[in-house]
């Protein structure tokens, strides 16, 4: 069984069915005592880029930003049976050519991790999403109520506000105002099965 555990922040782990550990955006929280087989950072402000935070292996891969943009051209790429496809994520705090966001298809479910952003035209081609993680702070991100539009955009079987609150690990206060399509919400240290 695929398990996500929210660390906090935007700080995810997954563990894939066959073992593989991931880690999205790390910085915030605990649970990094797992070895990293891939990496993934949406950009590189320092509450997503920890990316030593975790053990490594000789084997582990980062993938980065600048990785997933190359002369201007998403990259789409496949890591230990993951596919990644990097999509645009942009507001005034955010540069579109230095942040993206990713969806993910790991075991057949279809995750997408916003990153740092506010609603985007390309939202509209994001489809048959099963977990939309989306950033709710409303300082440098949209507000709550900008991503429940996003979350209803969207239509993900499951919507889960994250990114509550700047250097917190969570604001259940945020987490309320949320109230896109499908909302769910997970709260640090809690892990569910995909």
């Amino acid at each position: 069984m695929t398990k996500l555990l929210y660390q906090g922040h935007a700080s995810y782990r997954i563990t894939t069915n066959e073992g593989k550990i991931i880690y999205i955006d790390p910085y915030m929280g605990s649970h990094y005592d797992k070895e990293a087989d891939l990496v993934l950072v949406t950009h590189q402000h320092y509450d997503h880029n920890a990316i030593n935070k975790m053990p490594h292996k000789d084997s582990t891969i980062v993938f980065q930003n600048m990785d997933a943009i190359k002369e201007g051209t998403y990259v789409n790429t496949n890591i230990y049976g993951v596919d990644i496809n990097p999509v645009p994520a942009y507001n005034k705090n955010h540069k579109i050519n230095e942040c993206v966001g990713y969806i993910l298809n790991i075991d057949g479910i279809r995750l997408y991790f916003a990153g740092d952003t506010s609603k985007t035209e390309e939202m509209h081609n994001i489809k048959d999403i099963d977990y939309a993680f989306l950033p709710c702070d409303g300082i440098f991100n949209m507000d709550a109520s900008e991503a429940s539009l996003c979350a209803n955009i969207i239509n993900a079987k499951h919507s889960v506000p994250m990114h509550t609150y700047p250097d917190h690990l969570f604001s259940e206060e945020i987490a309320k105002k949320f109230n896109g399509i499908n909302k769910l919400v997970i709260r640090p240290n809690e892990e569910i099965d995909l």
